[in-house]
């Protein structure tokens, strides 16, 4: 396939792709640092905090499955510009509640559109980018990374200078910018869709009809396939271990690695900056080299170690356990890329992203309550951590399928006959 450049004919894409990124992850990450400013104004009960914690899995699990047929009905373009007015909306609609009915509604009602901004961006970057599908994986999941970690990082300065307000609204303006590009791509489509109808009835021949008509029930056959059970648990991995440690690795790192509450912050901070340089070298590493199955070794040995060092050792060398345990972080950028490389058509692609997004948050929306439970239940974080080392082991069968290089719609073929 030929390179061409990343800007040339196609600026308004990666503006898009840009915005939209940041729009997504930063939406979720912008709330909880200013939570106890906002129970300033208005009580915020323990359980609405809580379902606000699992809102994001949930949402985007939910939203996974009913993505490919609002793409099939509205496409790409028209379903991205519509998330991000949703989110920006939502967004606004956080700054301006005045109750924790409204906050959780609004909170909800954003990481739906989320969701769907999720599923939507892997076949976007397919689409528009096949030729540079590993810079442009790198470049979101990098994005993603830096979103996570900043708002937490100047939400309390702005709520403080501008009141939380401000600090929550502030971030609907990139979901605002986010709109701009897709709606400009739609209009120009549907502009040069008129010529082409134009043309045609000058000329008497039948205007051409250009319709990306996804086969009929795609998403349905992905569950009879291993290989997208695979990218499903990879996914599930990523997100169960990364949920579960933000919300509990605080307490770890103070309870049972005897590290103070400053320096437990910092140790958080320091496990999610992990994804970003696994974000920009991971896509790299497989589009170009393949090494699928080193990136699934890298991931456990390190994943187990952490938990081995952390369960066994926890005062030893307790920044080292954080770093490994956030080394796994490195499957989630890879399976953006493995949506776009393991489909061979845009259909296969946008059910693949679906398929994998609802299964995998809906296992990550399991785990940060199931730590809760089995620590209630045994009094010790041992036991919990073991837990996670019982997940890791799950990249085993994922990195197995994946040894072989083939796409869902081979799979299907061989096993079932015509995709």
């Amino acid at each position: 396939m030929t390179t061409r450049s990343l800007w040339r004919g196609r600026a308004l894409a990666l503006a898009g792709v840009v915005l939209v990124a940041f729009s997504l992850r930063s939406a979720v990450a912008a709330l909880s640092p200013i939570l106890t400013e906002i129970q300033a104004d208005f009580a915020v009960p323990a359980w609405v905090a809580g379902l606000i914690g699992t809102a994001p899995p949930v949402c985007f699990a939910v939203f996974g499955i009913v993505t490919p047929a609002l793409e099939r009905r509205f496409g790409l373009e028209r379903l991205a510009a519509a998330a991000m007015v949703v989110v920006t909306l939502a967004l606004l609609g956080r700054a301006v509640a005045g109750d924790a009915g409204t906050l959780l509604a609004a909170t909800a009602v954003l990481f739906a559109a989320v969701g769907v901004g999720n599923v939507v961006l892997p076949p976007l970057i397919k689409a528009y980018f096949p030729d540079r599908v590993g810079t442009m994986t790198a470049l979101y999941s990098g994005l993603l990374a830096v979103a996570a970690f900043l708002p937490p990082l100047v939400a309390v300065p702005v709520a403080d200078a501008a009141g939380w307000r401000f600090s929550l609204g502030m971030w609907a303006v990139f979901a605002l910018l986010a709109i701009i590009p897709w709606v400009t791509l739609v209009a120009r489509e549907r502009a040069g869709a008129r010529r082409a109808d134009a043309a045609a009835t000058a000329s008497g021949a039948p205007a051409p009809v250009d319709i990306d008509e996804p086969a009929p029930r795609v998403l349905g056959r992905l569950p009879r396939l291993p290989l997208a059970w695979a990218l499903a648990v990879t996914f599930a991995i990523s997100s169960a271990s990364v949920y579960a440690l933000f919300a509990w690795l605080p307490a770890i790192l103070v309870e049972h690695a005897g590290v103070s509450h400053v320096a437990a912050g910092a140790l958080l901070s320091l496990f999610g900056a992990m994804g970003l340089p696994w974000s920009i070298l991971v896509p790299i590493v497989l589009t170009r080299w393949r090494r699928v199955g080193v990136l699934y070794a890298v991931a456990l040995v390190a994943g187990l170690a952490g938990v081995a060092g952390m369960v066994f050792a926890p005062t030893a060398a307790t920044v080292l356990w954080v770093v490994l345990l956030g080394t796994p972080q490195g499957l989630f950028p890879a399976v953006l890329v493995l949506i776009q490389l393991r489909a061979r058509t845009h259909e296969g692609a946008v059910a693949l992203s679906g398929f994998t997004q609802s299964v995998g948050y809906a296992i990550g929306a399991l785990f940060p309550l199931s730590f809760g439970m089995l620590h209630e239940a045994t009094n010790g974080w041992p036991p919990t951590l073991l837990l996670l080392g019982i997940l890791f082991l799950a990249m085993i069968p994922a990195g197995i399928i994946f040894a072989r290089p083939h796409t869902i719609e081979d799979e299907w073929e061989r096993r079932h006959g015509a995709w």
